[in-house]
């Protein structure tokens, strides 16, 4: 209560009475050194995170990421990759220092050497400057770090055909085609087959899909004999009997995807 003033509530003692225009303090006496926080350094943070946001859903909207077919245990030749970025950590593992019996090297000492100096690297560096030739450490640790990164994801990724993958991989509609797993041809299939074609014959990382192909029942039994491409001769262990039982089975479930 204050004299002439009548009373005032306030909902805490800390919190003053008296509203105080929110202007930023004046920090022309150190110019380049400091800022406002609001709105000065606020607003280029918001600008700078814009420009990243508009350029990443633009490159995501022209390039979408390709979505593979279900997970099928029984495909020993799918070949699995992680997220492109640990790419440069998949990529580090080929290399002979970080594989084989030396492969605790690769997982865990050379990436924990790595981000812990990063971790360290405002505490190695103390320097009172914020420009980077003021911070030499600081700076040449993350530009280290910065181009070990881009270049093992560049030779991880170049080595990964990825339209060929994603072609490979694609999903097959459930509805597309309905394939009788309880038919003899399917079980001929089942036995010669599916290791490399999949379960549902879409395909995997070394062999194409068997849906959809533009082949007559000839050919795919000469194939199935002979091989084609890096398929080996003398895939299907079996009578020609068999072998017509499997490619009137391949032959009925492309005439359903027509």
């Amino acid at each position: 209560m204050h004299k002439g003033k009548g009373m005032k509530f306030v909902g805490d003692s800390r919190i003053s009475a008296e509203r105080k225009p929110n202007i930023p303090k004046d920090y022309s006496e150190y110019p380049g050194r400091t800022e406002a926080f609001w709105p000065n350094f606020l607003l280029k943070e918001w600008l700078a995170g814009s420009v990243f946001l508009v350029g990443f859903l633009c490159l995501t909207a022209a390039h979408p990421s390709p979505l593979e077919g279900m997970a099928d245990p029984t495909n020993a030749s799918y070949i699995p990759l992680p997220d492109w970025y640990f790419l440069f950590l998949y990529e580090l593992l080929k290399y002979d220092f970080a594989s084989g019996p030396y492969i605790l090297l690769g997982i865990l000492v050379i990436p924990g050497l790595a981000f812990g100096a990063l971790l360290l690297a405002p505490f190695l560096d103390k320097g009172p400057g914020r420009r980077p030739h003021q911070r030499p450490v600081a700076v040449g640790m993350m530009l280290l770090a910065l181009a070990s990164v881009i270049w093992l994801t560049y030779e991880s990724a170049s080595h990964v055909n990825w339209e060929q993958r994603a072609e490979a991989n694609k999903p097959v509609p459930p509805s597309a085609v309905e394939i009788d797993k309880e038919s003899e041809g399917y079980a001929l299939y089942e036995n010669n087959c599916m290791s490399c074609h999949g379960a549902e014959l879409q395909g995997g990382a070394a062999a194409p899909s068997l849906i959809g192909i533009d082949k007559s029942a000839e050919e795919i039994a000469t194939i199935a004999r002979e091989g084609i491409g890096s398929m080996p001769a003398d895939q299907f262990k079996g009578s020609d009997e068999e072998l017509e039982k499997l490619v009137q089975f391949i032959v009925s479930v492309n005439d359903q995807a027509k």
